[in-house]
């Protein structure tokens, strides 16, 4: 059978899983990965006998990084977001993902599920997508060549939103503090920032107040989007207060992310056709 689907965003998401699962699996632990045909999906099941999952948490392990410290210059990390891209993408995918355990210490199954092909359809790989008609997926607003900078100290919140906003054709430059952000700013004019609150250091808000202090050339008047966890109507008077044009909460919705930024950029932007993912191609599936 073959899926259609994204080659490389497919290879992510497994690689997501392996990496998931090789971090939470000691010395001596053991890591299994297989491959069937259900009825009319093939399922890709990564399973370990790692530290396993609590059932309190279970119901939560693709949700997307929530600020756990209460400042804005938190010193510590947050949570990944390598399993919250996998279901992202997966889900653009037409698939579903799961998660299983029995309890801690008891390791952890995944398993993904992508829908098969019929036969007549697996010879669209021979047509134009324009000239056989839309493939059925749901599309997102086209950002085409919008330069977005992102900032967050998290390296998994700066892979999700590179993952979102480049599936909708946009440019997106990412750096992890508020310093990188300046030294980014000399070398490009971004159409929209995007940055975190809480971060160690020079936090959201002195970011911002700084970069409105900059020539309109070096980016002093670039539209920015607040991504944060701080949430309450108190901190979104506070960032927009201090420069921002736009506050969003985390987690967000991947749509209503997108059409922020294009509403930033003020340009009217077409949505994309048929097929939203760039590089949709019959996978086969053994």
């Amino acid at each position: 059978g073959r899926v259609l689907g994204d080659p490389g965003r497919l290879q992510q998401v497994i690689c997501n899983l392996l990496t998931n699962a090789i971090k939470f699996t000691p010395k001596g632990g053991r890591v299994a990965v297989w491959l069937e045909v259900v009825d009319s999906r093939a399922e890709i099941v990564v399973s370990d006998t790692g530290k396993g999952i609590s059932p309190d948490f279970l119901p939560h392990v693709f949700e997307r990084f929530r600020q756990a410290d209460g400042t804005s210059t938190r010193a510590h990390s947050g949570l990944g977001l390598g399993l919250a891209i996998v279901r992202h993408l997966v889900e653009l995918h037409g698939g579903t993902v799961r998660a299983e355990s029995r309890g801690e210490g008891q390791g952890t199954t995944f398993s993904v599920t992508l829908p098969l092909l019929s036969r007549e359809l697996s010879r669209w790989e021979n047509v134009s997508p324009t000239a056989g008609g839309e493939v059925p997926y749901d599309c997102h607003l086209v950002l085409e060549g919008v330069r977005v900078l992102v900032v967050d100290d998290e390296a998994d919140v700066r892979e999700w939103l590179t993952a979102v906003l480049a599936e909708s054709r946009a440019a997106v430059t990412t750096v992890a503090s508020a310093g990188e952000a300046f030294k980014a700013l000399e070398r490009m004019t971004p159409d929209v920032l995007m940055s975190d609150i809480g971060m160690p250091g020079e936090d959201g808000y002195a970011l911002i107040r700084k970069v409105r202090t900059f020539a309109s050339e070096r980016g002093g008047q670039v539209p920015a989007l607040a991504l944060t966890g701080f949430a309450s109507a108190e901190d979104r008077a506070q960032a927009l207060a201090a420069g921002y044009q736009v506050h969003m909460s985390k987690p967000v919705d991947p749509a209503a992310l997108v059409a922020a930024v294009a509403e930033l950029v003020a340009t009217p932007r077409p949505r994309l056709p048929a097929a939203c993912l760039a590089k949709k191609e019959p996978v086969a599936i053994p």
